[in-house]
């Protein structure tokens, strides 16, 4: 994603979180169960955790591009719609089948940091040639 792809996601993403987080908080406490409730939190707490990873990767675009960082949010953001979105899914629906696409949203996630890794030590790796 382009730096710029990356801030619209991270502000949609974050409008989302804290949308999504207060509904839940006010409305979807008094009509679900504690199980369904405990998802919902699993989902907003790595919704917030990669939306501000991802509005990292776009302020560090914005200095140099990296094709590294490029990919690692896209896997990012990918990762938060899978594996968040199907937890709030699995709690509005109790379908079982969300369970399936958890998994596919936290491999997204695993990806997405080993490719964060990958660009930031090639970055070190040019720092310091030109040092």
């Amino acid at each position: 994603m382009s730096s710029r792809a990356m801030m619209i996601f991270s502000a949609i993403s974050g409008f989302v979180f804290v949308m999504f987080g207060a509904f839940g908080a006010h409305v979807l406490s008094q009509s679900l169960g504690p199980q369904e409730m405990a998802w919902i939190h699993t989902g907003l707490d790595y919704q917030a955790y990669h939306t501000l990873a991802i509005l990292g990767l776009a302020a560090a675009m914005l200095r140099r591009a990296n094709i590294w960082f490029y990919w690692s949010s896209a896997f990012l953001a990918l990762g938060t719609v899978l594996f968040s979105g199907s937890l709030y899914c699995l709690a509005l629906s109790h379908l079982k089948m969300w369970v399936f696409v958890t998994p596919v949203g936290g491999v997204c996630f695993l990806i997405g940091w080993v490719l964060m890794l990958i660009g930031a030590l090639r970055l070190k790796k040019r720092a310091d040639r030109h040092e």
